[in-house]
C-alpha cells in the first residue's frame, strides 16, 4: 500500500538524519520533493542534493549541512499543510517563520516558492512546511 503523505515522510527523514548527525539522507524521489530540495539548497539549509537512478522512481540524496561545532543548520522542520487538513493562504497572509530567520515553503501557481519569493511575486498558495 502506498504512503499517504510522502512530503511528511521526506521532512521526517531529514529531521531524523539531522538529529542523528548523518551527513546525507536518501529519500524516494518526486518532482515536488526535488523542488523542496532546491529551495533548501538555495536558502543554505543543505550543501547539495542529487538525483540517483535506481530503475524505479529513483531517489534524492540530500547532503546535510553542519556548523563548525557539529550543530545541524536545520534546527526545526514542520509540516504545515497535510492531506487531512490543507492550509491555503492569500498573498497577504503568508507566514513569517521566526521573524524571517526561517523559511515558509509554499506551493503556488508559479511553482514551489519560499514565503519571501511568493510575497514578491504577489501570489498565495498552500503552505507546505516551515524550516528554521
Amino acid at each position: 500500500m502506498g504512503m499517504t503523505d510522502p512530503i511528511s515522510d521526506m521532512l521526517t527523514r531529514v529531521r531524523n538524519a539531522c538529529q542523528a548527525g548523518h551527513r546525507k539522507v536518501d529519500i524516494p524521489s518526486s518532482n515536488i520533493k526535488r523542488e523542496i530540495a532546491r529551495v533548501l539548497k538555495e536558502r543554505g539549509f543543505i550543501h547539495n542534493f542529487a538525483f540517483v537512478e535506481d530503475n524505479r522512481q529513483g531517489y534524492l540524496r540530500l547532503y546535510l549541512k553542519y556548523s563548525a561545532d557539529e550543530e545541524s543548520v536545520i534546527q526545526g522542520i514542520k509540516r504545515e499543510s497535510r492531506p487531512g487538513l490543507r492550509r491555503y493562504v492569500g498573498k497577504s497572509e503568508i507566514p513569517r517563520v521566526l521573524n524571517g530567520l526561517g523559511v515558509a515553503v509554499l506551493s503556488t501557481s508559479k511553482g514551489i516558492l519560499t514565503g519571501h519569493e511568493a510575497r514578491k511575486e504577489g501570489v498565495g498558495g498552500e503552505v507546505i512546511c516551515s524550516i528554521w
